[in-house]
């Protein structure tokens, strides 16, 4: 983490955002535009936005991370003179974000039209679980539901296992990541091709199934569906997470035919590679049980250590399943600052991860902690 230095100019400054948002979605949209530069300014409820309140061992340390880099006002939308104030502040804002339910912003009086209508060139960020339009556009968003809509859950998971949900918010995590993105083309569009402001229709849904790979065509085409295969994958083999003697988990992928080779020989069998049962991926895949079985077998009777050395004279793609003690201890973690300590007012400092990715001439920075809940109420006219 690099100390201020208003002497460089991060990419995104110049850039005003007014996030209306809650919880995930866009909490991780606007700290990708706070991180490089962007003044992001919460606009909350007294009780403040959600991730406020997601307390380990009392200390809110989703907001945190997710509230780095920004600014926070108090305002009453359904209040006349606090919803004045924030109309106050839209001709100077570049972006407005939010993430109410279907009509929540109309409702307020606060919709696109009144938006646009005070500043043309307005970008428009409205965040929801289904989008702006279509029969379930009124359903309540929450990610859990996304991910079992999408077909990731059906997916997810060992074969004899009920489908399996993600543990943390891995759709609104896309979503946030993707609607950056949009955000940044919209604005562009605006400052470089003379365009006029516009509306960001940003559902969690799409993204989701947007990075869950060709599952639509491959069901066009050959009328199957994805399985769910536990760590192996579908299109390529060896791959999977094998059990060490001394009881940690290494992972392998040999997803290449040249790969697949390497796998055979470091585990005594270099044969195998003409063996009609491996070789080729078609093959692999078919025979998984059988070369899992025995690459487990060989894994099985070394510690990780032993493992990643042999595996790694072999030139074998193979690493180690980390918990999050050995992630942060890590020397490649440690010596890239993968993971920095942001100093805090209020729980003493907050280890998060670096801003990423990382720009050569121009890196975002980590500037301020998560501000307290009004802690910049004097920018209010």
């Amino acid at each position: 983490m690099s100390n201020d230095n208003k002497e460089q100019r991060l990419p995104l400054s110049g850039i005003r955002v007014l996030d209306l948002s809650r919880l995930m979605a866009g909490n991780m949209l606007t700290v990708q535009l706070a991180d490089f530069g962007a003044e992001v300014i919460k606009v909350e409820s007294a009780e403040g936005d959600t991730l406020r309140h997601w307390t380990n061992e009392g200390k809110p340390l989703w907001w945190k991370v997710y509230g780095r880099n920004k600014k926070s006002i108090c305002l009453d939308l359904k209040d006349p003179a606090d919803k004045s104030a924030l109309m106050a502040l839209v001709p100077q804002a570049h972006v407005v974000v939010e993430s109410f339910r279907h009509g929540g912003m109309e409702a307020f009086g606060l919709g696109p039209a009144q938006l646009h209508a005070a500043n043309p060139r307005l970008v428009i960020v409205r965040i929801s679980g289904w989008g702006q339009t279509g029969p379930y556009a009124q359903r309540p968003g929450f990610g859990t539901l996304v991910e079992a809509f999408s077909g990731f859950a059906e997916r997810n998971g060992f074969p004899d296992k009920p489908p399996a949900l993600p543990n943390l918010g891995l759709a609104d995590m896309i979503a946030g990541l993707s609607g950056a993105f949009a955000t940044l083309a919209a604005v562009r569009e605006v400052e470089v091709n003379g365009g006029q402001g516009q509306v960001v229709d940003l559902s969690l849904l799409e993204p989701m199934i947007g990075v869950l790979g060709p599952d639509a065509a491959i069901w066009q085409h050959t009328g199957k569906r994805p399985r769910r295969l536990g760590n192996r994958a579908e299109n390529a083999a060896p791959r999977n997470a094998y059990l060490c003697s001394d009881g940690q988990w290494m992972v392998m992928s040999g997803s290449t035919q040249r790969m697949a080779e390497r796998v055979l020989a470091a585990i005594g069998h270099p044969e195998l590679a003409r063996d009609a049962r491996f070789k080729d991926n078609a093959a692999r895949i078919a025979n998984v049980e059988v070369l899992d079985r025995m690459i487990g077998d060989f894994v099985q009777q070394r510690t990780l250590q032993e493992n990643l050395a042999h595996f790694g004279e072999h030139e074998v793609t193979v690493g180690p399943v980390l918990n999050v003690d050995q992630l942060v201890q890590d020397p490649h973690v440690r010596a890239r600052g993968v993971i920095v300590d942001l100093p805090d007012p209020e729980v003493g400092s907050v280890a998060m991860h670096e801003v990423f990715p990382r720009l050569s001439r121009t890196p975002g920075r980590i500037r301020r902690p998560a501000p307290t809940l009004g802690q910049d109420q004097d920018l209010l006219p």
